[in-house]
């Protein structure tokens, strides 16, 4: 095998990957439409209520029972850097969801690059929003 097929075959199992969310933390699909709807619920709590980005911050704001709702990113290498956070939210009950990119997340708190995870700590005006999000992913769950 030439390095160019090597390089082709390396490129199909991305792509592969970018499809669908499989992760080892991914524990469920989520619908692409209640992504959208949540990338938007983030946007408008980041201007009329408050979130805190990262990983830490979102550890932080989960284990102190803060969060109304927290956005992991389905493609965050390596896996380990969010991995604890779908557990840490069943165990305070807090709906959690992923989202393919952790790029469309940075853009929903405004910020140029990456984010690997968000916790909506005040919904603001997307308070609504949030509970019908949570709502369905009840459903989703079961």
């Amino acid at each position: 095998m030439s390095d160019k097929e090597g390089k082709e075959e390396k490129k199909e199992k991305e792509k592969d990957k970018s499809k669908s969310i499989s992760s080892a933390y991914v524990k469920f699909e989520v619908p692409e439409e209640l992504q959208s709807k949540s990338l938007e619920a983030v946007e408008l709590a980041r201007t009329t209520g408050s979130v805190k980005k990262g990983t830490n911050e979102s550890t932080k704001t989960i284990e102190r029972g803060l969060a109304k709702l927290v956005l992991i990113s389905a493609d965050i290498t390596p896996e380990e850097i969010v991995m604890h956070l779908p557990p840490l939210c069943e165990e305070k009950g807090i709906p959690f969801l992923y989202v393919k990119s952790q790029r469309d997340l940075g853009a929903a708190c405004g910020i140029n690059k990456g984010c690997a995870s968000v916790a909506i700590v005040d919904p603001g005006k997307a308070g609504e929003s949030v509970d019908t999000i949570a709502e369905e992913l009840k459903t989703l769950k079961e």
